[in-house]
């Protein structure tokens, strides 16, 4: 019996060893991007974005090759995280500048969300002040490209810092009009949080989640897919995307295809 299709996106960092840079995307999209089809994912998130180009593209040539192998783009992930004298002078104009030109080529790719993949980590709330206050002014900036801004976590981001996390104090302190979340649930699962609790205690402020495991999804049994898919949609989760970071063998694609069969058989995933 075949599974049944699903609206199931992937983060092409997963494939990194076969088209994370130009030249090998070059040589290997066609059967990648192929092969993802056929698996069953329907769009992707690449986070190949640097100096104007995607993955050596042009931006409209590379909507156009992920267009033509059948897959839409949901959002797209790069940074530029504030360094420590950014952080302390509360100075980040060259920051921004640099955002400009990536906001840019965003709207070009015809791409509608714009995710800040990471960032330095901050101990102190002079610096959470001013990254939530960064977080805000590209969200902006976007808005007025009609992109909408958001930004990802991973387990640094839920340490403690006094009373509170970087997470915590990021959520509370930027625009819900500016920015959005995308909830990674194996680093929120990492960092001894539960990714369902989080989701229900900011609940409109997590428009997309990153599914992933240790290795293929559900093969560790630490993250508890079922309560999040029961519960994701309810908390204003629009999409998720499957990311494998690392897989049990070399062989990526085979783990994102038994990740990918494994979300299109269980009945609780819609």
């Amino acid at each position: 019996m075949t599974a049944p299709k699903k609206e199931m996106g992937v983060q092409l960092y997963s494939l990194r060893t076969l088209i994370g840079t130009p030249e090998l995307f070059a040589q290997n999209h066609k059967y990648v991007l192929n092969r993802l089809v056929q698996m069953g994912y329907t769009f992707v998130e690449p986070a190949s974005y640097e100096g104007g180009k995607f993955s050596g593209l042009s931006p409209k040539e590379f909507r156009n090759v992920i267009n033509s192998a059948g897959l839409e783009i949901s959002s797209s992930h790069t940074t530029r995280p504030l360094t420590r004298a950014e952080l302390a002078s509360g100075d980040y104009s060259e920051a921004l500048s640099w955002w400009e030109e990536c906001i840019a080529a965003h709207k070009e790719a015809g791409i509608t969300r714009l995710i800040m993949s990471y960032a330095n980590k901050i101990d102190n709330e002079a610096g959470l002040k001013v990254m939530a206050e960064y977080l805000n002014a590209i969200g902006e900036k976007c808005n007025a490209a009609g992109i909408r801004f958001g930004y990802h976590n991973h387990s640094v981001e839920l340490e403690r810092i006094g009373k509170t996390t970087m997470l915590d104090y990021l959520i509370t302190n930027t625009d819900p009009k500016k920015v959005f979340y995308e909830l990674d649930v194996y680093w929120t699962v990492m960092a001894g949080v539960s990714p369902v609790e989080y989701m229900q205690k900011y609940a409109g402020r997590f428009e997309m989640i990153h599914i992933k495991d240790k290795y293929e999804i559900g093969q560790s049994g630490m993250v508890g897919f079922e309560p999040i898919f029961r519960n994701f949609r309810k908390a204003g989760v629009q999409a998720f995307v499957v990311e494998m970071e690392y897989a049990s063998t070399p062989n990526i694609l085979k783990g994102l295809r038994e990740s990918a069969l494994y979300l299109r058989n269980a009945e609780y995933v819609k």
